[in-house]
């Protein structure tokens, strides 16, 4: 993990978080071009607003993302949009496909997970405030 400060005008930041969405119902629907896909659509989503893509995995009912962003970046809005977007874009490619597990036009489920990824623990970062001089 890169944990060299990134800056801006005026902030030193190092913001990575581990967002991970679930099919709606948790349908194994992502097929491996799907995954592909969807690959390609977060890395181009997340550059677009000024975000990195850092790592992508998952299965057939899940994705795993892990990314950065600069900190004017509001966190719910860029998981929303990615959602949004991507789900628009994979049902218009793999509507006759998807048609096969839903009967709407679903693909993520509502709720998600993010977690930051912080280079330190939250004990090592408690410890280094309780001894700062005062």
């Amino acid at each position: 993990m890169n944990n060299r400060l990134n800056s801006n005008r005026h902030a030193k930041y190092n913001l990575t978080y581990h967002l991970v969405v679930v099919t709606k119902f948790r349908k194994e629907c992502i097929s491996n071009e799907i995954y592909s896909d969807l690959n390609i659509h977060f890395k181009r989503l997340l550059k677009g607003k000024g975000c990195k893509l850092l790592e992508f995995g998952g299965e057939k009912d899940h994705i795993h993302i892990m990314f950065s962003t600069p900190p004017q970046v509001q966190l719910s809005k860029v998981v929303n949009s990615l959602k949004t977007s991507t789900s628009r874009l994979i049902r218009r490619d793999y509507g006759d496909y998807l048609n096969h597990f839903y009967s709407k036009k679903y693909f993520w489920s509502r709720s998600y997970c993010i977690v930051s990824t912080g280079g330190a623990s939250i004990e090592v970062v408690k410890k280094y405030i309780e001894n700062q001089d005062r």
